[in-house]
């Protein structure tokens, strides 16, 4: 079953918008994987930072999925929001959707999804605590 049966709408807030041009394709024409994984990985750190309030450091990707294609013109959409918060580290669920330019209609999909994970860090690349929970 594909994500946007399970969730018709994007989940959390828009980190990222940008749109896939030429440069960014694979040997088949289609947006390459790796390209649509760094945009995550730029609006994760985004949303990272933010929590930490600080520096931080990408860890570990989980749980990469890929549902359908990007093509060149399309529209991408990163959603993100914090699913767990440690001492040190953070979980950001992020979504990549498309909303596809070349037909005119306001349809989006979701193509991707993963967890990624990051870790505060000081001046010196160590791991540093959380900032405390905003009341």
């Amino acid at each position: 079953m594909s994500r946007e049966q399970h969730h018709p709408e994007p989940e959390g807030e828009l980190l990222l918008r940008t749109l896939a041009m030429p440069a960014d394709t694979n040997a088949n024409g289609d947006i390459f994987g790796g390209w649509i994984m760094s945009q995550m990985d730029i609006a994760g750190g985004l949303l990272a930072k933010q929590v930490s309030r600080g520096r931080t450091c990408t860890v570990s990707v989980e749980g990469m999925t890929f549902h359908r294609p990007v093509a060149v013109g399309d529209a991408v959409c990163v959603y993100g929001q914090l699913s767990r918060r440690g001492r040190t580290s953070m979980q950001i669920a992020l979504e990549v959707w498309v909303r596809p330019i070349t037909d005119g209609s306001d349809d989006h999909y979701c193509v991707t999804e993963a967890l990624f994970n990051y870790v505060a860090i000081d001046d010196n690349g160590r791991p540093r605590p959380l900032p405390p929970l905003e009341a």
